[in-house]
């Protein structure tokens, strides 16, 4: 009974660390896509116009996960631009495929997609609004 255990151990420790392992890129990555969607919506309430804000949305998204060091095999950022005026508010979502395929061995799906939304408001005395509810300036 001891040789088995004894040979059987160093096994069940790889087997348990490699389980730790894909849970805790599983866990980093969906932070990572947390944080690139707080920064998405924070640049895009900065911006005057609805182009403009969602062009912003996209790139700060992309450079957001790219510094982070998520590599997605596809990326798409939804970007709501209903309320870009002072005191309203943007909206975006950032969807994400993972891959995992170095996972396979455990049975874990080779890619997962993950998706993250915030809101952020739009700074109530901004100067100069371009969007406002009743279509004036």
């Amino acid at each position: 009974m001891a040789a088995e255990v004894t040979v059987a151990a160093p096994f069940l420790i790889i087997l348990l660390v490699f389980v730790a392992v894909v849970i805790h890129r599983g866990v980093d990555a969906r932070l990572r896509l947390d944080d690139a969607a707080h920064q998405a919506a924070r640049a895009a309430s900065i911006e005057r116009t609805s182009a403009r804000a969602i062009a912003a949305a996209q790139a700060t998204a992309s450079s957001a996960l790219a510094s982070a060091g998520v590599a997605c095999a596809s990326l798409n950022v939804a970007t709501s631009t209903g309320g870009l005026w002072p005191g309203g508010t943007v909206s975006v979502t950032v969807s994400c495929v993972v891959d995992f395929g170095d996972a396979l061995i455990l049975g874990v799906p080779g890619e997962k997609r993950l998706s993250a939304t915030a809101v952020e408001p739009v700074d109530t005395w901004r100067s100069g609004p371009v969007n406002t509810p009743g279509g004036g300036a």
